[in-house]
């Protein structure tokens, strides 16, 4: 087959990779350095499994910028672009989306288009109504950032918006390069395939917001977390996992796609729905109240990025935390190594990490790391099984 993945973040990287085992695959993307290091085989994201892949495995890979190149041939194309939540419009910005399917329509209106970018629910019916194009499918992404192949390679199940020949035919395409066997595939409409994504991620929000509450209140009533949430969860029917407190739930899905969620339940009698995105912002202002309770001048941030092995660290939830203390005068200095800038918001970004221990009164981490543990006094954080 000759496929075509449109965007080389986590979702169309690791789908690229995915296919190029037995595919033909072009992955279309306009920053020339991600291109020049994914045609050097060298991973322009954070993801072991994917450096791996191009170390080890003979990939059918190309990226280029040339739309004619990309799309011209291609049987699938696979639309992985990103959709940022518009605050304003209380809606996903999917301008990005329906640009890349009106350029694949005027080159290679015979192909296959697959919507793998988070959109509102409904708007894969009304593109395809709007475009006149049946051959259009939505089928979300389940992925972790940092973990992204392989959680193509294993994945929990495969979930196709539409039910036609070429919607079968791409399923068989993600099951052929997985190496998970017996993968639970399940074939929806398009409208059912958004809402799955967005309830999953807004289900994870729900559970990370309820320990995170479960924190706050025995920190209030100084009692012991760890044990109040091992003891909850010993239940079978709760399970022991995604339970770790946090500064808030953050990252590149959850924010949005439970925004967007909520914008869509507009004219449907909610209450847990709107109150998983007000816990978010309950949450980080208690754990600000708390660092500012200690009274530190200087507070130094150790990395931006939500848990270790990522390097996306847009919407971090530490990222709230230190809005809230700048607001108050606090000097907030930064530790992350994937910056490139002298300077983050206005905050100064510290290389030296020996130099960052020295200069912070107060460290704050989302996660625990190793490398604080010579200054363990001086660190923040709500991390309490060391989970990275």
């Amino acid at each position: 087959m000759n496929i075509t993945v449109v965007g080389a973040g986590y979702v169309g990287l690791s789908l690229a990779v995915l296919l190029a085992q037995q595919n033909n695959v072009t992955l279309l993307e306009i920053d020339q350095e991600k291109r020049d290091k994914i045609n050097k085989r060298i991973s322009p994201i954070e993801d072991k499994d994917i450096q791996n892949y191009f170390e080890i495995k003979k990939l059918n890979l190309i990226a280029t910028a040339d739309l004619e190149q990309a799309y011209a041939n291609s049987q699938f194309v696979i639309i992985a672009t990103p959709t940022d939540y518009d605050e304003k419009n209380n809606f996903f910005n999917t301008e990005s989306v329906e640009c890349v399917v009106d350029d694949v329509l005027r080159i290679n209106p015979k192909c296959t288009i697959i919507l793998k970018s988070t959109v509102p629910v409904g708007f894969t019916e009304k593109l395809r109504l709007k475009t006149q194009c049946n051959s259009l499918l939505f089928s979300p992404e389940f992925l972790r950032e940092g973990s992204a192949l392989y959680d193509n390679l294993y994945p929990s199940r495969i979930v196709i918006g539409g039910s036609s020949k070429n919607a079968e035919a791409f399923s068989k395409l993600l099951v052929e390069g997985a190496e998970k066997k017996d993968i639970e595939i399940i074939y929806v409409s398009s409208t059912e395939a958004e809402s799955i994504k967005l309830f999953a991620n807004t289900y994870l929000a729900m559970r990370i917001s309820f320990f995170n509450e479960l924190d706050s209140f025995a920190q209030i009533h100084q009692l012991n977390s760890s044990k109040i949430i091992e003891g909850v969860c010993l239940d079978s029917r709760i399970g022991n996992y995604y339970n770790n407190p946090s500064f808030g739930y953050g990252g590149y899905c959850l924010p949005k796609d439970v925004k967007q969620l909520k914008a869509n339940y507009r004219n449907v009698p909610n209450s847990l729905i709107s109150a998983i995105v007000d816990a978010n912002v309950t949450r980080k202002d208690f754990i600000a109240d708390m660092i500012l309770d200690k009274k530190p001048k200087i507070v130094g941030v150790h990395r931006l990025v939500m848990k270790f092995g990522s390097d996306n660290f847009r919407a971090s939830s530490i990222q709230g935390i230190m809005k809230r203390l700048k607001s108050k005068g606090v000097t907030v200095i930064v530790y992350e190594p994937v910056l490139r800038d002298i300077s983050f918001f206005n905050s100064e970004v510290v290389t030296d990490l020996e130099q960052f221990k020295i200069r912070s009164e107060l460290i704050i981490a989302n996660r625990m790391s190793d490398e604080l543990i010579d200054v363990n006094e001086k660190v923040f954080t709500r991390d309490l099984f060391n989970e990275g």
